[in-house]
């Protein structure tokens, strides 16, 4: 007896040391934003086992070795109870979370070196409370009022409580009103990037989504999908996605030149490998002026208020090797189209300025970026 404390003490630092560091149970955290064990849940052959923690509605479709079961029934709706696919419904968040609680794993198959994968997904009514806390969308605007207000009223028919931030230099500002909207009114004029600037300073959610004042959302234009790729693979700084089908996709390619000339930058539309666990999804260099971004990233490359009418891969070229971006296909917005009634014709005079403005954005390549050469 006088030596049994001692031993039990002996006995657990030997165990711990030759214990698998894999064994030890890890769980995600509950930032997407419910937690479940990652590593380290084991299970007996052949029999229900809880699982440990708060585990989301859980997607293990490609899995063979396990159905998912609920331990206890109370009011909500379900189905593929004892199938490897479970989805769980309900209009209570109390519910919800006691269900979760009692979700069963049984394995189907006898190995003792087999591991499983399973995925966790939350529906669209349950993720918006989510992705009201963690998204802002954020636009600039200049004399299109008619196209902005356009644009508000389609984000709030699928997002109704999200956050909106414009930034606006028009020449007679007109205000934009509503719940959740801050309207920051700008001197006239100045410009693209310095819009860009300004709306994204004022973000305070992890993440802003991008979006031109002529967009319009549609029944395609998921956050939460954006949010979920952005969650899953925490070193992506921005994810793209589609403007009526077009996602402009481009490489940025750096050849090196002489110390005292520079080197010659090159954009080009490919894309790299896909991104893992998301096939729908590829890493570039840049893409379309739509895109999920996280606030911190960007704010530390910002948008140099210098390009005032034409920029949009100059972002990311000042955010090359340092911004990690992709590109996903099934995530849409449209576009508005151009009509008489909502046609500015001065706007065109500071959309298009002429070749001045290209001669200028040359010139800051080349002082800037120690560039002899652009190819577009």
């Amino acid at each position: 007896k006088d030596e049994y404390e001692d031993l039990v003490q002996r006995r657990a630092k030997e165990f711990q040391q030759t214990a698998s560091v894999l064994s030890r149970l890890l769980f995600a955290l509950p930032n997407s934003p419910l937690q479940y064990p990652i590593q380290g849940y084991v299970v007996r052959p052949l029999t229900s086992t809880l699982i440990p923690g708060v585990p989301s509605l859980i997607d293990a479709s490609e899995s063979s070795l396990q159905m998912l079961n609920i331990a206890t029934v109370v009011k909500f709706s379900f189905t593929g109870s004892g199938e490897n696919k479970l989805i769980i419904e309900s209009s209570s968040l109390l519910t919800l979370n006691d269900l979760l609680a009692k979700v069963s794993y049984t394995s189907t198959e006898y190995h003792i070196n087999a591991g499983d994968l399973g995925m966790c997904a939350q529906n669209d009514v349950y993720f918006q409370l989510y992705i009201n806390s963690q998204v802002t969308i954020a636009t600039k605007t200049f004399l299109r009022y008619k196209q902005l207000r356009v644009l508000v009223d389609s984000i709030r028919q699928f997002y109704s409580n999200i956050n909106i931030i414009i930034a606006d230099d028009s020449l007679e500002p007109e205000k934009i009103t509503g719940e959740n909207i801050q309207h920051y009114i700008m001197p006239p004029a100045q410009g693209w990037f310095a819009g860009r600037n300004l709306a994204v300073s004022q973000v305070t959610t992890k993440y802003f989504l991008w979006v031109d004042d002529d967009f319009l959302f549609t029944e395609k234009t998921k956050i939460e999908k954006l949010v979920e790729v952005m969650e899953a693979v925490p070193e992506l700084d921005v994810v793209g996605a589609s403007v009526n089908g077009n996602r402009f996709p481009f490489a940025l390619v750096y050849e090196e030149g002489e110390e005292n000339e520079g080197g010659c930058l090159s954009r080009k539309f490919r894309k790299f490998q896909p991104l893992p666990g998301y096939p729908q999804c590829t890493v570039v260099n840049g893409v379309v002026n739509f895109f999920l971004a996280r606030t911190d990233a960007v704010q530390r490359v910002g948008f140099d208020p210098k390009l005032q009418r034409q920029a949009h891969s100059e972002f990311f070229m000042d955010g090359l090797g340092t911004l990690l971006v992709a590109t996903c296909g099934d995530v849409s917005i449209g576009h508005q189209p151009k009509t008489a009634d909502n046609t500015v014709p001065v706007y065109r005079k500071f959309r298009y300025p002429g070749r001045s403005d290209t001669e200028f954005k040359l010139k800051l390549h080349f002082f800037k970026n120690h560039l002899k050469c652009i190819k577009y």
